[in-house]
């Protein structure tokens, strides 16, 4: 296997209409040997083409991309000795399982011998062994994935590439593949790039994350830190689900102050806002972070507010209760046997020991020790 580097990597499209769009941006990083490294973010973000450029399946403007200790830049797919997993499967349909895992060796001009026994490996580390002389249309959505993952497998490269694998298949499939493509991470001790518009799927699979924004890396970092720690607003409201609130606040003494609330700060966020004092800040609290006065954690009182509940969604194993501070409309992630109903006038208890505090010009988290290229723990 193989460490992959982009060094000052910029891929920018002409469009003869618009003129020139930058994908990518000057990106720095490395994914280290053996890592699983997730590239997530929202459409048109970067992610696909930074894959496709690992892939050299698109050609970087500028920039140098690294994989082993060879320089690719001017190297043939082929040649780059990585394999890619598509979301759409890409099997050949009038070809049985074994030929589609095979179809690649033979055209490298493998031994027989060595091909029988690379598809006999994929096949039994996939579970596939009885459905080698099926065609694809003969298999349900996970076993086509299954195949296509199996097709890199036999190639045995130095990295294997997937791009959105998992988009096609129901939401119980796709719970199911990422526990699978997590094993087979650890079976084959192999350096994954994953590209994926899905946080969860980020957060679940990777050991480092990606995130991107306009062609901009906004963080790089565990999914321990990406949610603890976020490097700015964009990074604190794409990961985590509900997303993370954002509240118009103040800073004023030892208290940060909201529309209808002051909350307390502790001596080390007052620290660390020291120089926000008088000052316009936005508060940040995930939705797990607040709580209903009547089924809440041992939290000081004066982190208490009082607000009219707007809507509650009733989700089984917890409550989704949205009501508004200011302007802003705001969601709590509540225990199920919280008292909540629509037009109630209900008190909410704010944990500020898990507060964010960020920037309102530069949208930047405020006193956050930069860590963005965090190895996971």
């Amino acid at each position: 296997m193989a460490r992959v580097e982009f060094r000052q990597v910029r891929k920018e499209f002409k469009d003869d209409h618009k003129g020139t769009f930058t994908a990518v941006a000057g990106s720095d990083f490395v994914i280290e040997d053996k890592e699983f490294v997730v590239f997530v973010g929202p459409s048109g973000c970067g992610k696909t083409t930074s894959l496709r450029m690992i892939a050299g399946l698109e050609k970087q403007t500028s920039g140098d991309i690294v994989i082993g200790d060879r320089i690719v830049n001017d190297l043939h797919p082929k040649d780059r000795d990585i394999a890619m997993v598509f979301q759409d499967y890409a099997l050949y349909p009038h070809m049985t399982i074994r030929e589609n895992l095979s179809f690649g060796l033979k055209n490298l001009k493998k031994p027989k011998s060595y091909i029988d026994e690379q598809v006999r490996n994929a096949a039994s580390i996939l579970g596939l062994e009885a459905m080698l002389e099926r065609k694809p249309r003969e298999l349900s959505g996970g076993q086509r994935q299954r195949v296509a993952v199996g097709r890199a497998i036999v190639r045995d490269p130095q990295v294997f590439l997937f791009d959105e694998p998992l988009s096609n298949l129901d939401a119980k499939l796709r719970v199911q593949m990422r526990v699978e493509l997590g094993e087979l991470h650890k079976r084959l001790g192999a350096t994954i790039v994953y590209v994926t518009h899905d946080q969860v799927e980020a957060m679940t699979l990777g050991e480092r994350i990606v995130v991107m924004n306009h062609g901009d890396i906004q963080q790089v970092a565990s999914p321990k830190e990406l949610y603890a720690s976020p490097r700015n607003m964009f990074v604190a409201g794409f990961i985590g689900s509900p997303a993370m609130n954002f509240i118009d606040a103040h800073i004023e003494g030892t208290q940060v102050k909201v529309e209808g609330a002051s909350f307390t700060l502790s001596d080390d966020v007052l620290q660390r806002l020291s120089a926000y004092q008088g000052k316009r800040v936005i508060l940040g609290m995930r939705p797990e972070h607040i709580f209903g006065d009547d089924v809440a954690p041992n939290i000081p009182q004066d982190h208490m507010l009082q607000a009219r509940v707007q809507v509650v969604e009733h989700l089984g194993s917890e409550n989704l209760v949205y009501f508004h501070i200011g302007s802003r409309t705001v969601t709590a992630k509540v225990h199920p046997e919280t008292h909540a109903y629509v037009g109630m006038d209900k008190t909410f208890v704010l944990d500020m020991r898990k507060a964010h505090f960020f920037d309102p010009e530069t949208e930047m988290a405020i006193g956050r020790e930069e860590n963005s290229y965090a190895k996971a723990e």
